[in-house]
Order: structure tokens, then sequence, then C-alpha cells
């Protein structure tokens, strides 16, 4: 049974308010995908903030209408699902990793920052270390030089204490 206007006007609504807070958004064919591993792929994109949905193509463009992922408008054919995330790297991580473990989801397009990215974008994108990994990285390199300082205190204490016996 199809849609009737005003579900159809409550899932543009839906899809707009978080398209809007968006940073990317990647497309993925799922043809031939078991309802098993859809539910997977719905728990991960959960668990890394992903909004993940299976919509019409008609409803998709009218819900980037106007906004700066409109630039997707023409890869938007066949039966797709959509990955939208607040996070730069997090919809097309989600995708990729799926799509490593299954060969049925074909990652077809996605957009960053206003600019449209074909396949292999979508691949290096998700190939960027996420947040937390990146920050973790900035406190190691912040701490080392007060480690390294606290370490060479230590040893300097430890000689004095030597010599002194």
């Amino acid at each position: 049974m199809g849609l009737n206007l005003e579900s159809k006007k409550a899932i543009v609504a839906e899809v707009s308010a978080q398209v809007a807070s968006a940073q990317t958004v990647v497309v993925a064919e799922y043809r031939g995908i078991e309802v098993g591993n859809l539910t997977q792929l719905r728990a991960k994109a959960r668990q890394s903030g992903v909004y993940l949905r299976v919509l019409r193509n008609t409803l998709a463009r009218r819900a980037v209408e106007g906004t700066i992922f409109s630039v997707l408008a023409d890869q938007l054919t066949g039966p797709l699902i959509y990955s939208i995330s607040s996070d730069p790297v997090a919809a097309a991580k989600v995708l990729h990793d799926f799509a490593k473990s299954n060969e049925k989801l074909v990652l077809k397009a996605g957009a960053h920052a206003g600019k449209a990215l074909d396949k292999a974008g979508v691949q290096a994108l998700a190939s960027i270390p996420g947040r937390e990994e990146l920050l973790a990285r900035l406190l190691g390199v912040m701490q080392a030089p007060v480690s390294g300082f606290a370490i060479a205190l230590g040893a300097l204490a430890r000689q004095r204490e030597a010599a002194a016996a």
C-alpha cells in the first residue's frame, strides 16, 4: 500500500531535519541484502550516531532540495539506503565498513561540505580517523613533552640520590 500525502510530508520533514544538522550524506544500493544483515547495519549506525533510512528517492530529493546536499539529486536512483550524520566521517565509515563484509551493499555516492563524492571519494572519507581517535592522538602528542620532562626529572632525582649515597 502506498503512502498517503500526510505520511509523505512527515517523512520529508523528518529527513529534512536530519539533513539540516548533517555534515555528510552517503547513499548505497542495498539490493539483495538479507533482513538480518540490515538489522546489524542499523545497530552499527545507531551506535555511531548515524541516521540510516531506506527512502523513496523522490522523497529524498525533496528533503535535500535547497540544501548543500542537493548536489546528490542526480545520483538518487535505484534502491538506496541513506546514511546521514553530523560527524563528517561517521556516515561514510558505517556504510564502508559494512560493505567490506557484505558485497551486496554497494557504495554509490555521497556529499560532504557541499561537494559531491563518488564511490572513491566516499571510501577516502571513510578512511579518515573518527573524531575520538583524532582527539586521542592530539592528546598523546600534547602529553609527550610533559611526560618526557617528568621522566627526565625522575632520572635527575635518582642520580642525585645515588651520588648522595
